[in-house]
């Protein structure tokens, strides 16, 4: 199984709320913390089209830089659970 790519900022209530997911389902992710200025957020950017976060990416599931913490754990708990 490949790598689940998080990116998320520290304290952002929506990021815990895909991390616990995560970690709920026992997943392997990677994490990438984001700058807490959205103009520095180049990274996640150029992953998803915006500066918000939570953001993943699942190469395994073609999928690309998936916003929105709710669509996120739908995601997760469909593909994963």
């Amino acid at each position: 199984m490949g790598t689940i790519t998080f990116y998320e900022l520290p304290g952002c209530p929506y990021c815990a709320k895909v991390r616990s997911k995560l970690e709920e389902l026992d997943l392997e992710f990677e994490t990438v913390e984001v700058p807490a200025a959205h103009a520095q957020r180049t990274e996640v950017e150029e992953v998803s089209g915006q500066t918000g976060v939570p953001v993943i990416v699942d190469e395994d599931h073609g999928v690309e830089g998936m916003a929105e913490s709710a669509h996120i754990v739908a995601y997760l708990e469909e593909t994963y659970a």
